[in-house]
């Protein structure tokens, strides 16, 4: 690969993860707003589970940060970077628990899709940390789809 090249592809990995990290910050939210405002007879078990899901949200959100100062990249850090950046949204639609159950499988799916492609341009660069870093994100991303997807009996 030629330097102009390589230069891309690591531009490409910064942006990369620059949206996953963006991603991860906008499901801390809504998975913060899931918590607060879920209703009816499931109340009990999603209040907890959007728990444990927002803190894992944060905790991997840093993760990626991290890894993109270790190598030399620059994190978004503002609420107007992160909602730039994403490919998820957060409109704030879902009003019952299966929809916000739905959303959520939906913006797994998405994490795990552009994981995917990050641990391939990550590898272009030969940057097997990066890579596998984001093996685990899409493990755990693809682990909630389906998860979730139980839960709502599909």
């Amino acid at each position: 690969m030629n330097t102009q090249n390589a230069k891309k592809t690591e531009n490409l990995v910064e942006k990369s993860m620059n949206t996953q990290l963006s991603n991860w910050f906008i499901l801390y939210s809504k998975l913060h707003r899931f918590h607060w405002y879920v209703k009816g007879p499931h109340f009990f078990t999603l209040h907890e589970k959007f728990e444990e899901l927002y803190n894992e949200a944060a905790e991997t959100a840093d993760a990626i940060a991290e890894r993109l100062l270790a190598i030399g990249g620059q994190p978004a850090a503002t609420l107007h970077s992160y909602l730039e950046q994403a490919s998820i949204t957060d409109e704030g639609q879902e009003k019952t628990a299966s929809e916000m159950v739905e959303s959520l499988i939906q913006d797994y799916k998405q994490i795990s899709r552009e994981s995917k492609f990050v641990i391939g341009v990550a590898e272009e660069q030969n940057d097997p940390s990066t890579a596998d870093l984001f093996v685990g994100l899409a493990e755990v991303a693809d682990k909630h789809v389906w998860m979730l997807s139980a839960y709502l009996g599909e």
